[in-house]
């Protein structure tokens, strides 16, 4: 069975944050250039304080008619944060990001942030898996 860590290996462990005192229009530049839809905000040398996701700009500045070079990222980022353990298999994961209806998981690991999870990523192990194991059952039933 597949891990969380098992995704971090393959896709890399780098995560892009941001403080939360910054404004949500550095935020959104940051997003832009490194071409992801979600930042981690941490405070005090990499504890994990929130989250802050292209649909937290959507929902909480634009429709609210406020101003992204105005509002900190804090005024809008995910507070609640749920995250996972690097050892949790990738069904843990898919059923947890399902239950509580997010796209981004932090991984933290020794209390320390080791990298973000997307539920494409997620998505992608899963089929990997499942391709693997029709791949075998075909070569076992070829082999007779």
């Amino acid at each position: 069975m597949r891990t969380v860590r098992d995704i971090l290996e393959a896709k890399g462990q780098k995560v892009w944050t941001i403080g939360p005192e910054h404004r949500v229009f550095a935020a959104l530049e940051l997003m832009a250039e490194k071409d992801v839809g979600a930042l981690v905000v941490v405070v005090n040398g990499g504890r994990v304080a929130g989250i802050l996701s292209e649909r937290d700009y959507a929902r909480k500045v634009i429709l609210k008619g406020a101003s992204s070079r105005e509002i900190q990222v804090k005024d809008i980022m995910a507070s609640q944060v749920v995250c996972i353990d690097p050892e949790r298999s990738i069904e843990d994961c898919m059923a947890l990001m399902t239950e509580k209806r997010i796209r981004h998981l932090p991984v933290i690991e020794r209390e320390r942030l080791a990298g973000l999870i997307s539920i494409g990523d997620v998505v992608k192990a899963v089929l990997e898996e499942k391709e693997f194991t029709i791949n075998q059952l075909e070569n076992y039933i070829l082999r007779g």
